[in-house]
């Protein structure tokens, strides 16, 4: 199973967030999820929010785009991409119907 899979033009990804990194960044595969490093902590939703900005920004789409479906209180989370306007390059990620 992939990390990601579309969802008519939604892009839904599976995530491993580690967080207290030294920065954020994509960090390769944890099991059968994208593991991301985050600088926040994980105390008041700062990680979750962060975890919204940085993905936002990784695929050129607006914060509001970006949902956290599932995972709130967890590492292991899922996260909706609304109509992704770029992929980065790193992840691999095809593109809706390739």
């Amino acid at each position: 199973m992939s990390f990601y899979r579309w969802d008519g033009e939604d892009l839904l990804l599976a995530c491993h967030l580690q967080p207290k990194a030294s920065t954020d960044a994509f960090a390769g595969l944890h099991g059968d999820r994208l593991k991301i490093r985050l600088s926040a902590p994980p105390l008041e939703g700062r990680a979750n929010a962060q975890l919204l900005v940085f993905l936002a920004a990784a695929f050129g789409v607006s914060k509001s785009q970006v949902s956290l479906e599932a995972g709130q209180q967890s590492r292991q989370k899922r996260v909706r991409i609304h109509q992704p306007r770029q992929l980065p390059a790193e992840l691999g990620i095809t593109a809706q119907g390739h």
